[in-house]
């Protein structure tokens, strides 16, 4: 990341985007601006921001859409901007992928300091970010599954599934959480769903699906990723 740090905002507000821009020049980053979600994708894909501030409300596609579209291909921190003041809406944003939410009006001081935040945070996630579960190895950064030195390949859904388990290596996640944050809170009960794509990331990922010893089922519970290699119980 350079000395400046390279900032997109979204808003389909020409005075929004002109105020934001003169506000976090004067702050210190260097800033594009974007007027619809069609060109907040393709300057993302060219630019290669540092960090995006994305209102949620515009015409078209949605902040949210665009966060998701981005999120399929990046991890690039995001700030959404709401006019709402609702907690579901805050809540949405996050298990979308959201860093950090501010809603309008907000102090510029306020998002300069919130934008800072989720860019430190970034940088101290990129110094190890690469889980070794037995024969497996899953970078986290670069999105990569590796079994026995050949790479994996994974449907999105099945990577997003891994990623969840292997951020949070030998903890148990809980079923409901793994099916928020991967499909959706409105998936949170289907516990089914959940045991067949688990079955199927096994096949990829497992020597023995039936036996497996990397991704393992805490009955009743959830799911935990094994960096030891043991098998289940």
């Amino acid at each position: 990341m350079s000395a400046e740090p390279l900032l997109l905002v979204v808003d389909d507000e020409a005075g929004v985007l002109r105020l934001m821009k003169l506000e976090l020049t004067a702050q210190g980053f260097r800033v594009i601006t974007a007027a619809d979600g069609e060109e907040a994708l393709r300057l993302a894909e060219e630019q290669r921001p540092d960090a995006i501030v994305l209102d949620i409300m515009m015409p078209g596609i949605s902040g949210l859409e665009v966060m998701r579209r981005l999120r399929e291909r990046s991890n690039v921190p995001i700030i959404l901007v709401t006019a709402k003041d609702k907690d579901s809406d805050k809540v949405r944003g996050l298990e979308l992928g959201a860093d950090d939410y501010v809603v309008k009006p907000f102090n510029p001081d306020e998002l300069g300091a919130r934008i800072r935040a989720v860019l430190r945070r970034a940088v101290a996630a990129e110094v190890d970010r690469v889980v070794r579960a037995g024969n497996v190895e899953i970078d986290l950064n670069r999105r990569l599954v590796h079994k026995n030195g050949e790479q994996v390949s994974l449907t999105r859904t099945e990577w997003l599934l891994l990623q969840h388990l292997a951020a949070n290596p030998d903890k148990v996640i809980l079923a409901p959480e793994l099916l928020s944050k991967v499909w959706g809170p409105e998936y949170r009960d289907d516990l089914q769903y959940l045991r067949v794509w688990v079955s199927r990331l096994r096949a990829k990922i497992e020597d023995a699906p039936a036996e497996p010893r990397i991704i393992k089922t805490l009955p009743g519970i959830g799911y935990m990723l094994s960096t030891d290699g043991g098998a289940e119980s």
